[in-house]
């Protein structure tokens, strides 16, 4: 009789992970504030400042930012080298596949959309008349969340988490990493890297394939 392949699941970070860009740097770029979210993106990436308080710093920028200048962006997102390529061979070997951003829905589910993945989570931007107001809806998926919503997809697919694997490259992802049974720093900070059980400083997501298969 032959053995019932494992199951399996990995979750990705969103930003400089899955797409080749911080969504909310471009965002800024946009609302002509880059220079301020910028040099709080990076505080935050770093693990000097709280990813929750970092985020609700940021969005007040955005205050005013109209959602066509958003749905624009959404079109053009540029998807990280190699991640198509990627996901289709996880996917043919049995891997449940998700996104978990401290980044937005408007982002995360467009990417969802592009690479079929199973799972998406992240954070909402609230909006009105057409505008951002500069405020998050709901809880802000904050530092200990990743690591919570691994357990809780494991949970839900009948996974163990030493069956999970877990991509990122920046201070926010230290919680999945902390949880699950296998870890790949992606082009990331030296704060996640140390986390580690893989570092790949390429940028092309098919590297990760020597890992997993």
């Amino acid at each position: 009789m032959v053995a019932k392949p494992v199951k399996k699941l990995i979750l990705f970070d969103l930003d400089s992970t899955l797409i080749d860009c911080e969504v909310i740097d471009e965002i800024a770029k946009l609302a002509g504030v880059e220079g301020e979210v910028k040099k709080i993106t990076n505080d935050a990436m770093k693990g000097n400042l709280k990813f929750e308080d970092s985020l609700k710093q940021r969005v007040i920028f955005l205050k005013g930012l109209e959602s066509e200048k958003i749905d624009f962006f959404v079109q053009k997102i540029p998807i990280m080298n190699g991640a198509k390529e990627l996901i289709l061979e996880l996917k043919k070997i049995g891997y449940v596949t998700g996104v978990v951003s401290g980044g937005f829905t408007f982002a995360a589910n467009e990417v969802k959309k592009i690479l079929s993945l199973d799972y998406a989570y992240s954070n909402t931007l609230l909006s009105n008349d057409g505008r951002l107001t500069g405020e998050v809806i709901g809880p802000v998926m904050g530092e200990s969340a990743k690591g919570d919503i691994l357990e809780e997809i494991a949970k839900k697919e009948n996974i163990s988490l030493e069956n999970t694997v877990v991509v990122g490259d920046g201070a926010n992802d230290i919680s999945m990493f902390e949880k699950a049974g296998f870890r790949i720093a992606f082009c990331a900070k030296e704060i996640l890297k140390s986390k580690a059980d893989v570092c790949i400083d390429k940028k092309d997501l098919r590297e990760i394939l020597d890992y997993l298969k």
